[in-house]
C-alpha cells in the first residue's frame, strides 16, 4: 500500500507541475483570493501549487472512502507540506491551509486527536491570516468538545478571543462574532449559562449571525427557553449555509455538518413544543442526509436515531398512546452504531457520544422497566445511564421529561455530538 500511495502521490506532483506557471524559479500564486478550497475553504494568501495539491489530494481520498484512498491523500499532503519552506506569510498561509485538509481527513476517517494535533499546528504559524486561524480554532473546539476535552476547549476558545481583539484586525468585529460564538459554545456545553449568555448577546443583529454563530446561539436560546428565537436562529443557520458561496470552515464544523445539525436541532425544537409531525419530517430529512454524506454505519446516524427514538417518546406520553417497539427499534440501532459498551464493562470512561448513549440508554430503560420479564435489565441500563450522564445543566430525569408549562430541555449537538 505505501508503495501505491507514494506512487499516487508522485503522479498527482506530476500532474500539477504541468499546470503550474513560474516565473524566475518561483511559483506564481493567485493575486486574488482563492474560493472553496476542496470545497469548503476559502485561502486569502496561499501558494498556487499547494492548493492544488490540496484539493487533489481530498478529491482522490473522498472518492472511494477507503483506508487506502485516505492513506494515498495523507502522503500527497505531507509532501505538500514539506514543500512551504518559507516562513513568511504566503508560506504560512499555503502550510495552514494543508494542516486543515488533513485535520479534514484524518476527523472523516475516525483519527479525531491526530486531527486534533494538526489543528494546533496551524496555531503555530504565527504570520499565517488571521481569518485561517479563526478555522482552526472553530475545528479545534469543535474536536476537543467532541472528544470530551471541555476544560481544553474553553481555553482554547478564550485565549483566542482576547488575541482576535488585540489583532486589530480590518474585519475586527467580524471577527470577534465569531470568536465570541466559539468561546459562548464552549461555555454552553460546560452549563456555564451566564457566561454563555454573555457572549451570545447582541449577536442576533450583526450581519455575521448565520452559519456556526446562527446555530451555537440557537442552541443556547433553545436550552433557555427562548424557543420563538431559537427557530429563527436555526432557520439563519441554515440559509447562511445555503447562501454561502466562500466559507472558511473545517471538521466537524463545515458546511455540511452545520447544515445537519441546524435541520436536526430545528426537528428536536419542534418535538419539544409538541409539533410532532412537523418533528417527525425534519428528523427525517435529517437521518438521510447524515445517511448520504456519513454512510448508514455511522455513529452519526446513531446520535440522530436517538433523538427520533426520544421524539416518538414524547409524542406517546402526549397522546397516551404506545410506540414502545419502534422506540426500541430505534434505541437499539442507535446503541449499536455508537458502539456503546456493555452494561457490565469496567468503570464508565470518558469517552466520545458518552452523553447520548447514557440518554439513549435510560429512553430504553423506560421502556424495559414497564415490562414485567425485563425489569431487571431496565435497571441495570437505567444504572448505567445515570452513572454516565455528565451534563452539569440538566439531569437525565429532566432530558427525558417535557414538562408542563415546559421547561428545561436537552438539545443534541450534532456537530459536537454532544447533549447540551
Amino acid at each position: 500500500m505505501i508503495r501505491a500511495a507514494t506512487k499516487f502521490s508522485r503522479a498527482a506532483a506530476a500532474t500539477i507541475r504541468g499546470r503550474t506557471i513560474s516565473g524566475g524559479g518561483n511559483l506564481i500564486r493567485y493575486s486574488t483570493p482563492l474560493r472553496l478550497i476542496h470545497g469548503e475553504i476559502s485561502v486569502p494568501n496561499a501558494n498556487h501549487v499547494a492548493i492544488q495539491m490540496v484539493n487533489y489530494a481530498l478529491s482522490h481520498a473522498r472518492s472511494q472512502k477507503s483506508d487506502e484512498s485516505y492513506a494515498q491523500g495523507m502522503l500527497v499532503l505531507e509532501q505538500c507540506l514539506e514543500n512551504q519552506p518559507n516562513d513568511d506569510q504566503v508560506s504560512h498561509d499555503s502550510k495552514a491551509t494543508v494542516l486543515l485538509a488533513m485535520s479534514d481527513l484524518l476527523y472523516e476517517s475516525g483519527n479525531s486527536s491526530e486531527a486534533i494535533e494538526r489543528l494546533k499546528q496551524v496555531m503555530t504559524l504565527t504570520h499565517s491570516s488571521l481569518a485561517i486561524r479563526v478555522v482552526a480554532v472553530e475545528a479545534l473546539v469543535g474536536l476537543l468538545i467532541h472528544s470530551g476535552q471541555d476544560d481544553a476547549s474553553l481555553d482554547v476558545a478564550d485565549e483566542f478571543l482576547e488575541l482576535v481583539k488585540e489583532s486589530g484586525h480590518e474585519n475586527l468585529q467580524d471577527l470577534v462574532a465569531t470568536a465570541k460564538a466559539i468561546k459562548g459554545l464552549a461555555e454552553l456545553v460546560k452549563g456555564n449559562i451566564e457566561s454563555a449568555e454573555s457572549l451570545f448577546h447582541g449577536l442576533e443583529n450583526h450581519e455575521s449571525c448565520k452559519g456556526n454563530i446562527a446555530l451555537s446561539y440557537g442552541e443556547f436560546l433553545h436550552a433557555t427557553g427562548n424557543f420563538e428565537l431559537a427557530k429563527e436562529m436555526y432557520h439563519k443557520a441554515i440559509q447562511g449555509v445555503t447562501e454561502t458561496k466562500e466559507s472558511m470552515c473545517s471538521c466537524n464544523m463545515n458546511l455540511k455538518a452545520v447544515s445537519l445539525a441546524a435541520t436536526f436541532a430545528l426537528g428536536q425544537l419542534e418535538s419539544h413544543i409538541g409539533n410532532f409531525g412537523v418533528a417527525e419530517k425534519i428528523l427525517t430529512d435529517a437521518l438521510t442526509n447524515a445517511e448520504e454524506h456519513y454512510g448508514n454505519n455511522h455513529p452519526k446516524v446513531g446520535v440522530i436515531l436517538t433523538a427520533v427514538a426520544l421524539m416518538y417518546g414524547n409524542k406517546a406520553k402526549q397522546e397516551r398512546s404506545s410506540s414502545i417497539l419502534i422506540q426500541e427499534g430505534l434505541f437499539r440501532k442507535a446503541l449499536e452504531l455508537m458502539k456503546a459498551p456493555p452494561l457490565d464493562s469496567e468503570g464508565i470512561i470518558n469517552m466520545e457520544n458518552q452523553g447520548v448513549m447514557a440518554l439513549a440508554r435510560a429512553g430504553y430503560a423506560e421502556l424495559l422497566l414497564i415490562q414485567e420479564n425485563r425489569k431487571s435489565e431496565g435497571e441495570k441500563m437505567k444504572s448505567w445511564a445515570e452513572s454516565a450522564w455528565r451534563n452539569k445543566r440538566i439531569s437525565l430525569s429532566e432530558a427525558l421529561t417535557l414538562s408542563e408549562p415546559l421547561g428545561k430541555v436537552a438539545i443534541i449537538d450534532a456537530r459536537t455530538t454532544r447533549v447540551i
